[in-house]
């Protein structure tokens, strides 16, 4: 910069010394002067003036070709503009690859602009949520108008965490055989992109489980009634002979199970094919956890020490039975797998973020790599000890599910050889004050 100024200047004075030289020649050596000055003012505006001109049109040809400091500056530009079309060349190679990327994915890509607007899709989620091309600019909510995926975007682009909302799962627009799961996630300021997956074989498949197992169930329930029926007859009349004492004995405990399975499977698919938040009951929490301690004790046999401590009695809305099924399941896991004389504690707080019962035993707790399984169906840690204890294997399973129709999630904390705390956490939403409930 520093060169060219000084190369500037130097022509202005040599075109300043030529002109005063020939005007002494003369004897009007100022108007020689002038004259020179003014030839080179005229020269410096008309160099400006294409360089204008060439700006003007948009930059379109080479540059114009001007010298000194003018010619300087167009060359700089041209070098700048050379630079800035190949990195847009670039820019545009890389946005085509990132447009034929998305293009051959299987699931839906929908690029969301300030407030939800519509700014790009790649063809797979065009064509599953039905969207054309003059649509770019409008708010995707004109287009989903599910109830559920406007919450869900509504959260997520307040600023809810990711692992904190679940993805959602709804009928495509316009086509309710079709079964669409779609996930919003914020990246920048305001933008966000949404995931649309086409899930429809997969829920047509889970829909024929849960038929099936509801069916298998149904059927299984009147002829396992007519064999425990038999069977007791059998074993109060007196009749039987004593070598079939065991055997009959054997019998009806494993009808038994046989029906606390047939049982907690129909209850699994109740709880799957309904709606969730269905129930509106206002459930006591201290009176509701006095009858399941109750039902421990009972089941314990007088083998464990039950205790009940309400920090704040306060009620829960939702369904009564379902939540007695949830508090219940945890409780009696906790006497199965507790050494006699083991203390069972049944706790309810509440904070700022909302109410937690806690089922805590000394048991033979549980290794932290079986944790995230633990509310699979069938699932055991130790399948030898969960058959002798009676377990269904689906206690925690249908405790999940009670737990999802309720907006809430369950934390487990377990050492080896030292117990277990299970942990329903529900929102603040689902709390009332106690004094008005009816349990």
């Amino acid at each position: 910069m520093l060169d060219r100024s000084i190369g500037e200047l130097s022509r202005f004075i040599i075109i300043a010394l030529g002109t005063t030289i020939l005007g002494f020649a003369s004897g009007h050596w100022w108007l020689a002067l002038c004259f020179g000055l003014a030839v080179y003012l005229i020269w410096l505006l008309w160099q400006q003036n294409r360089f204008d001109r060439w700006l003007s049109n948009g930059r379109r040809g080479p540059a114009p070709t001007n010298f000194g400091v003018w010619g300087d500056i167009t060359d700089d530009f041209y070098r700048i503009q050379r630079r800035h079309r190949k990195e847009k060349q670039k820019l545009h190679a890389m946005l085509r690859r990132v447009q034929d990327s998305t293009s051959a994915l299987r699931e839906g890509i929908v690029a969301l602009e300030d407030d939800g607007n519509l700014a790009w899709w790649n063809p797979v989620a065009g064509e599953m949520l039905r969207l054309q091309g003059e649509d770019s600019g409008q708010p995707i909510v004109n287009f989903v108008r599910d109830p559920r995926f406007v919450t869900h975007m509504h959260d997520r682009m307040r600023g809810a965490k990711q692992g904190d909302l679940q993805p959602i799962t709804l009928p495509a627009p316009g086509d309710d055989s079709r079964i669409l799961q779609m996930e919003v996630t914020r990246f920048g300021q305001d933008e966000a992109l949404v995931i649309v997956r086409d899930i429809t074989r997969l829920h047509n498949l889970e829909q024929m489980r849960r038929d099936f197992v509801a069916n298998v169930s149904h059927e299984l329930r009147t002829p396992l009634t007519v064999i425990a029926g038999y069977l007791e007859t059998l074993q109060e009349s007196g009749q039987a002979p004593r070598n079939w004492e065991r055997p009959l004995g054997q019998m009806g405990e494993q009808t038994k199970r046989m029906t606390r399975l047939v049982n907690d499977l129909l209850l699994l698919a109740r709880l799957e094919t309904s709606e969730r938040d269905s129930g509106r009951d206002r459930i006591a929490v201290h009176g509701l956890m006095e009858r399941v301690a109750d039902e421990a004790r009972s089941l314990s046999g007088g083998r464990h020490q039950v205790s009940v401590v309400c920090d704040a009695d306060c009620t829960i809305t939702g369904d009564a039975g379902e939540l007695h099924s949830a508090f219940a399941n945890l409780a009696f896991n906790a006497v199965k797998y507790s050494p006699d004389g083991g203390p069972i504690e049944l706790r309810w707080r509440v904070d700022a973020s909302g109410g937690h019962f806690a089922v805590k035993d000394s048991g033979i707790g549980i290794d932290p790599l079986h944790i995230p399984r633990l509310t699979e169906r069938f699932y055991r840690v130790d399948a030898g000890r969960s058959r002798e204890s009676g377990g269904t294997g689906l206690g925690l399973a249908i405790v999940k599910h009670v737990l999802l129709r309720h907006s809430a999630n369950m934390s487990i904390s377990s050492v080896p050889g030292r117990g277990s705390t299970f942990t329903l956490n529900f929102p603040r939403e689902k709390l009332t004050q106690a004094s008005s409930a009816t349990s």
